[in-house]
């Protein structure tokens, strides 16, 4: 059996396709992880979705801040955004069965077996692996609920920025979602920024990639992520980001979980958005 993480989809559905060809994918042997956005930006994505939930338990998806969003325009429609590719999702008969799937999808998947984490942008640097695991179940409690619709109503936000075992209700639901599925840059205290996307560069020191937060408590996990298509290669150890840019015309990318050392594998993809 190999097991294989993937990097964001966004709707590209043909460019998966022709990576799971490339990795000679078999569901009923091998098993995938995506990194979550799935869908938004690409052209297809009511084809991925209804590819990844016809997987079954042959794939596990944690949810990206798109797919969050996705459910969030549904039930609300004034989320809605002119650059959002979604429309096809709204209208398609299968819809309701697709959104409750996602709504039920985790935030965090951990294998011990395997040694690694999976999260959609990364994991709050206060958070060892018990804390990080409790935050993810908070958040699936809610969105499985019948309060599901009045969080997404509350998610969107850049405060609170730090975390605290303090916080509470909506402020702390919004911190530790904003943690899973937006974190990019931290200042050296771990408080987040979530207004820059970029590369990281040299000219502003007060901001640091979340992984290298100074003191970070969860350094000796091995985390992938995705959320981060500007990030470029990192040798940071235990750090294995994969978000390569395919809707951008960067690549899909995964990496093979199972063997002594993680293998990437690539595939170009042709530019379904101008890139940011």
């Amino acid at each position: 059996m190999a097991v294989f993480a993937i990097g964001d989809v966004q709707g590209c559905y043909d460019e998966l396709c022709r990576l799971l060809d490339k990795l000679d994918f078999d569901p009923g042997r091998d098993r995938l992880w995506f990194t979550g956005d799935l869908v938004n930006r690409g052209p297809k994505s009511l084809k991925v979705l209804r590819l990844v939930h016809e997987l079954g338990d042959s794939a596990v998806t944690v949810l990206g801040n798109h797919d969050l969003h996705l459910l969030a325009a549904a039930e609300h429609p004034v989320r809605r955004r002119s650059k959002d590719t979604l429309n096809k999702i709204y209208g398609a008969k299968d819809h309701p069965e697709l959104l409750d799937w996602l709504r039920h999808r985790p935030m965090m998947h951990y294998d011990k077996k395997l040694d690694f984490v999976l999260v959609h942008a990364g994991l709050s640097p206060q958070w060892d692996l018990a804390t990080a695991l409790a935050a993810a179940a908070e958040l699936e409690h809610v969105l499985r609920s019948d309060r599901y619709q009045k969080f997404l109503r509350r998610m969107y936000g850049n405060e609170p920025n730090r975390w605290s075992r303090k916080l509470k209700g909506w402020s702390r639901l919004r911190y530790i979602t904003n943690c899973f599925t937006r974190m990019r840059y931290c200042d050296r205290n771990g408080r987040l920024e979530l207004t820059r996307s970029g590369r990281p560069g040299h000219r502003d020191r007060k901001y640091l990639p979340w992984f290298r937060v100074p003191d970070r408590e969860n350094k000796k996990l091995r985390i992938i992520f995705g959320h981060w298509s500007t990030l470029g290669a990192v040798k940071d150890k235990n750090i294995f980001p994969l978000d390569t840019g395919c809707v951008w015309g960067g690549s899909l990318t995964a990496l093979r979980l199972d063997g002594d050392v993680p293998k990437r594998i690539g595939r170009r993809c042709k530019q379904a958005q101008k890139p940011r």
